[in-house]
């Protein structure tokens, strides 16, 4: 099968085309696993995160890749609730222990044993991959495979930022970098805090008038200060200048949930700008979000289709997987990225 292979942890600066496209072999589905022809992968700032270093794969080569949709076509013999035909979702969750305290509390994000796909196994990079049949989500019918790629992880990740934000309706709402993840983040509140006005702060004007489109009511510079002291904001950012204005920008008691797996060190001096009166008095709170569960995905993935939430997406095919991560690297973003597989 074709796939596209990482073999070692590269600097996009240096290197552009860290990706290799080679043929492996089709993978075998055991005990409760099933084999998935891929139709699509979205494409995430984490797999840039892998191929630097920042959250290094766990062997190599690997199959980059999490936000997958395709046809169950095998099954191993220890399952029981997929068929077939099934069309199915895997997400960054591939698998956790199942018995520790965060498993059994509904945390398995947390589990010491948490493997994440595409990074600590094969992923959808590839025409076909394998996954545990628990971490197989079913995929609305609304939805064409490639609107669903991005709800698997920049729709989930954002549906665990707003729970862990614990927005309530009519509250003020900042979000700010406005990609894949935050533009979901944006329509889910539109539809489920009707009352809550969105503050949006981007770097760039191309995404500052999208973010006005969707409905934000203010939009501004990552260092623009809100017209208002906001009650929460949601940082969607590889950068820390976003968390040092973010803090300058809540208000009392105020919340910020960073919705990232890693950040880069390039700006990691701003952080120096941060003082104890201007940004943590006043109970202010910063909660960072740490992968997802298996009931987020599933979670959000039955809120988008009730509330006819569409991502904006674009389109390239599986051998472009690496102009589609630079144009990600450089920023050049408009909704999120997805890879056709076939």
């Amino acid at each position: 099968m074709k796939a596209m292979v990482l073999n070692n942890i590269v600097s996009l600066k240096k290197n552009n085309q860290p990706l290799n496209i080679v043929d492996i072999p089709i993978p075998e589905p055991k005990g409760n696993e099933i084999l998935i022809q891929v139709s699509v992968c979205g494409v995430c700032h984490t797999e840039l995160d892998e191929i630097e270093g920042r959250t290094p794969p766990k062997h190599f080569p690997i199959v980059l890749g999490h936000q997958v949709v395709g046809t169950v076509v095998k099954l191993g013999k220890e399952t029981s609730k997929l068929k077939e035909g099934e069309r199915v979702g895997v997400a960054w969750i591939f698998s956790a222990c199942g018995q520790c305290k965060f498993c059994l509390t509904g945390n398995e994000n947390l589990c010491n044993e948490f493997r994440a796909t595409g990074r600590d196994v094969n992923g959808g990079y590839a025409e076909y991959m394998v996954a545990p049949e628990n971490y197989a989500h079913p995929i609305p019918n609304f939805y064409n495979d490639a609107e669903a790629a991005p709800l698997l992880c920049a729709g989930a990740i954002g549906y665990r930022s707003i729970q862990l934000a614990q927005l309530k309706d009519g509250q003020k709402l900042g979000l700010t970098g406005f990609g894949a993840s935050a533009h979901l983040v944006l329509k889910m509140v539109l539809h489920s805090y009707p009352n809550t006005p969105v503050y949006v702060f981007a770097r760039k004007e191309a995404e500052r008038r999208f973010a006005k489109e969707l409905g934000a009511i203010w939009t501004g510079d990552t260092t623009d200060a809100s017209p208002e002291r906001l009650d929460c904001i949601i940082d969607t950012t590889p950068a820390w200048k976003p968390v040092v204005e973010a803090l300058g920008n809540l208000d009392k008691g105020g919340r910020l949930v960073i919705n990232a797996i890693r950040k880069e060190n390039t700006d990691q001096d701003y952080l120096q700008k941060l003082t104890y009166p201007e940004h943590f008095w006043y109970e202010k709170e910063i909660k960072s979000v740490a992968n997802v569960t298996g009931k987020d995905v599933a979670d959000f993935l039955g809120l988008a289709a009730k509330a006819s939430i569409r991502p904006e997406y674009q389109v390239f095919p599986l051998e472009e997987a690496n102009r589609a991560l630079l144009e990600l690297r450089e920023q050049h973003i408009r909704g999120a990225k997805v890879l056709r597989i076939k």
